[in-house]
Order: structure tokens, then C-alpha cells, then sequence
């Protein structure tokens, strides 16, 4: 079983005492470390010389075979893009089977969870990573007063840069120091989260160190529930994931779809990863994880825009793994469709970022990961934004049918493959909308269920974001995209949160 340390906290440089050659060295390793002692696991370069040269080779047969036999290279695609639809919603059906198992989740009781005597509790380290973020400021007081562990072993870092006068000023205005260390990144590029994560890791004196965003409302024990749960686990484990809801899900049409989309995620995927042994993209917060293996890894990607997704795979790969736990922290949904789209195609971008690092050295990747894994990883982290950036091409080419039935996409999907996308349009529609139905109905949102049955209009959206993920993958691979907070409104707050029973 794993066993956390139970002795001092690491020893580290009181905050604000630092040496300035300190402060440098931490920061040229927050930056440059993962890239310095693993190159080709970073992704500041973003696409390798032979994945660049395939790259285009690829685009070049693809473009001289449609000069050269239009039809026929159109058609090859189309069954290529219809197979590999099949082959996503297969795996997506099949892991959310696996996580319909109660099983799949590490349930840890209140008794459990305060079992543990205080003086028995590792040290714990929470990373608040903002920027430009003064309006939360007082939601991250709130929320950190109120979790169940003893102070005098709870560190918490807000790690703000040091030219980010606004959030700092907020946060001296508004008494944070007297509950949480602040903690000034040195200003520069890339400004993102896992930079200012691995700067504020040179800080860290917890055995066990977690991420929450400045707007995060975590359950109350969840820090206790890790504990128990890192205590009854193998000690291959990892990182314990938290699940993720929003407090706003009712506040509008988007928010119940952002909503609706994490109850599936995290209530059923996650776990169903879990259970087949897959690599788990860990989530942008509340993701708990054992600090040497942290070490050991690598941390953070400083150029990484989902260093989360980077880290899961690497803990993966590395012969760990990850638990989802049944405990719950509340985030704000977006409820902006520029800001959510913002947001998203980040995450897009970084899911292809991820993979193509892990993909630099395939041979590798397959042995560590093995041929399901391997295969799982592709499906989710490259096939999920590629895959939304074709649905675009193909509700255009259905839109075009139904207007003026041209002849050449009738020529496009003869019977044989004309019947082999219907299936799969409306099976996968109806079997995705349905998953979504049970994730929602199973977290007791009964406003859930306008969203879950208009879900392919949030996919439009999906679509959009993708494109400009993609776009931006091959411009500005490594630019991090703000997210703003604070756009939820009275009366849009879900009130409580199901945690495990006592």
C-alpha cells in the first residue's frame, strides 16, 4: 500500500526571503527544466524535424492525389474519416461502461476520511496559480479557510506574477497573506500555469501537493479523503483526481452544457479510464499528487497550454497511474461563448501538443504505454480536436445535400458508404446524447436536461474552437490563452454538492 511521509516538511526557503540567485535559478527551471533534462518530453519545440517533414509530405500526396483522381482520393478520406469516427464512439461506449461500475471510483467516507489523526497527516502543499484575476481573490480565502486539515501542515501558495499589479494589490487589500503565502513569479514568457506551478514547486514543502484554481470551492475534506484514499491504494498510484462540477451550471444555456459535459467526464470517463488501465489527462485542478513522483517525472511542462493532459500521460508512461476520488470541487462554467471558446481551443491545442510529444519517439511510447494505451491515447488526445475540426467539413457537405443535392457528393457516398455514415451519425448522436442523459440524471441536475438533448449545438461550437486550436497549434503553439472569471450571476449557484455518504 502507499504510505506518504509522515516526518518534517522538505525543507525550503521561507517565501519572501529568497536570494535573487534563488529566485533566477528557480525560475530558468520552471521554464527550462523539463526541456533542459528531457527534450524531446517538452513541447517548446513544437513539432520535431520528421513529424514536420511527414507533416507535409502527407498534405503534398493528399494534394497531388486529388489533382490527379479527384473522386476516388475524396472517397478514400471519407471512409478513412467514417472509420475512425466508429472507432472513437466504439471506445467512448466502452469506457463509459467500465465507469458505469461503482467500483470505478475511490469512495472514501466522512469517518474515513477523519480517521487519520492530525498528528499522523503528511504535510500538504495547494498551488493557486492566477493572473489578472482580482475578482477571486476573496473566493480563494473563503475556500481555503474551510477545508478540514490541521494549519500548522497545510501550505498554500498563490502564485501570482510579478507584474500582475492588480491581482497582487487585491490580494494584500484583502487579508490573503494572513491565510495563504504569496508567492511573485518573476515576469516572462511563457506566461502559463505550469511555469508558474514548477516556479512555486521550488516553495513546496508538502509530501502531497495539489493545484486549485483561485475560484475553486473544494469539499471541505477532500484533502483527507487523498489521504486515506493514497493509504489504501497500491503505491504504483500516483495521483488522485478529484471529480469536477460547476456551481453555475443553470445559469444559462452554455453553462448547462459545460456541465453536462463534466458529469460524463469526470463522473463516468475518467473512472472508465481508470479501470481499463489507460493513460487519465489529469484535470486543471484538484488533481493530488505525490511529490516525488512529481520529481521524478519531470513536473510541469512550461510550454505546455494543457500541462495537465502532459502530466497524466508522463505519470502513465512512467509505470504509475491514477485514481479518480468521489469528492468534489465546484468551479465557475464559463458563460461567455468568445471567453468559452478561448478556453476551449487551449485545451484543444494542448491535447495535440501532448500527443505529439509523446508521439516523437513511437516505439517508446507503445512499450510504455502498451498497445491499448497507446491506442487509447491516440483516440482521446489527437482524435477529440481533429475529429471536431472534420465535423465542420461534414455538416457543411450534409447542409449542401439537403439544399441542392449536388452531384458530386452524391458521387461522394455511393450506397456502400452512404449507409456506413448513417449508422454512424445516428447511432453516435443518439448513444452520446444518451450518455449524457445518464450522467446528468445520475448528479441530480434536472435542469440538466435541455442541454443534454441540444448537445450537437454545443458541438458547433466544439468545432469552432477546434479550428482555431488547430490554427493556432501551427502560429503559436505555446501562447496561453486567458480565461476570465467571475462572469456568473445571482441566482445560477447550485447550492450543494453529493459527496460519499457518512
Amino acid at each position: 500500500m502507499a504510505r506518504q511521509p509522515r516526518g518534517r516538511a522538505v525543507s525550503r526557503p521561507r517565501v519572501g526571503e529568497e536570494s535573487e540567485e534563488f529566485r533566477a535559478a528557480a525560475l530558468d527551471d520552471a521554464v527550462n527544466g523539463l526541456a533542459r533534462r528531457h527534450p524531446l518530453a517538452s513541447a517548446a519545440v513544437a513539432f520535431v524535424p520528421w513529424q514536420k517533414y511527414t507533416a507535409i509530405s502527407v498534405a503534398a500526396l493528399i494534394a497531388i492525389s486529388a489533382v490527379l483522381a479527384p473522386l476516388p482520393t475524396l472517397i478514400t478520406l471519407t471512409v478513412i474519416c467514417i472509420l475512425g469516427y466508429t472507432a472513437m464512439m466504439i471506445d467512448r461506449l466502452l469506457i463509459f461502461s467500465r465507469g458505469l461500475d461503482a467500483s470505478a471510483i475511490v469512495t472514501v467516507t466522512d469517518e474515513q476520511a477523519r480517521a487519520v489523526p492530525d498528528r499522523d497527516l503528511p504535510y500538504y502543499t495547494i498551488l493557486v496559480p492566477a493572473y489578472n484575476e482580482p475578482e477571486v481573490v476573496g473566493d480563494l480565502i473563503a475556500a481555503m479557510t474551510s477545508l478540514d486539515y490541521p494549519a500548522d501542515k497545510l501550505q498554500v501558495l498563490l502564485l501570482l506574477e510579478e507584474d500582475d499589479d492588480v491581482t497582487i494589490e487585491a490580494a494584500k487589500s484583502s487579508g490573503v497573506g494572513d491565510v495563504v503565502d504569496i508567492v511573485l513569479v518573476p515576469a516572462g514568457d511563457p506566461r502559463t500555469k505550469p511555469k508558474a506551478c514548477n516556479y512555486g514547486l521550488h516553495f513546496a514543502t508538502g509530501s502531497i501537493v495539489t493545484i486549485f484554481d483561485a475560484e475553486d470551492l473544494p469539499e471541505r475534506l477532500q484533502l483527507r479523503r487523498v489521504v486515506a484514499a493514497f493509504e489504501s491504494l497500491p503505491e504504483t498510484v500516483a495521483c488522485i483526481q478529484a471529480k469536477l462540477a460547476f456551481h453555475n451550471g443553470s445559469q444559462n444555456l452554455l453553462t448547462g452544457w459545460f456541465t453536462a459535459d463534466y458529469a460524463l467526464w469526470f463522473g463516468y470517463l475518467l473512472p472508465g479510464l481508470m479501470r481499463s488501465a489507460s493513460p487519465i489527462p489529469l484535470g486543471g485542478t484538484s488533481n493530488h499528487l505525490r511529490r516525488d513522483v512529481i520529481e521524478e517525472v519531470g513536473a510541469w511542462d512550461g510550454f505546455n497550454v494543457t500541462e495537465d493532459a502532459d502530466l497524466g500521460v508522463r505519470i502513465a508512461a512512467s509505470g504509475y497511474s491514477t485514481a479518480v476520488l468521489d469528492s468534489t470541487t465546484l468551479e465557475e462554467a464559463n458563460s461567455d461563448p468568445i471567453n468559452w471558446v478561448r478556453q476551449r481551443s487551449r485545451w484543444y491545442k494542448g491535447y495535440l501538443q501532448t500527443w505529439l510529444v509523446h508521439m516523437r519517439r513511437p516505439r517508446e511510447t507503445f512499450r510504455a504505454l502498451g498497445p491499448v494505451g497507446t491506442y487509447r491515447f491516440t483516440l482521446l488526445l489527437a482524435g477529440t480536436p481533429i475529429t471536431a475540426c472534420i465535423n465542420m467539413i461534414f455538416w457543411f457537405t450534409t447542409a449542401a445535400w439537403i439544399l441542392g443535392q449536388p452531384d458530386l457528393i452524391a458521387a461522394l457516398f455511393p450506397p456502400y458508404i452512404y449507409y456506413l455514415s448513417l449508422v454512424s451519425l445516428i447511432f453516435g448522436n443518439i448513444a452520446t446524447i444518451y450518455m449524457y442523459l445518464i450522467a446528468s440524471r445520475e448528479s441530480d441536475n434536472a435542469y440538466l436536461l435541455v442541454p443534454s438533448l441540444t448537445m450537437p449545438l454545443y458541438w458547433v461550437m466544439m468545432s469552432v474552437a477546434a479550428i482555431k486550436g488547430c490554427w493556432q497549434l501551427i502560429r503559436n503553439p505555446s501562447y496561453w490563452e486567458k480565461t476570465f472569471h467571475g462572469l456568473s450571476v445571482p441566482g445560477s449557484t447550485k447550492e450543494t454538492i453529493d459527496e460519499p455518504a457518512s
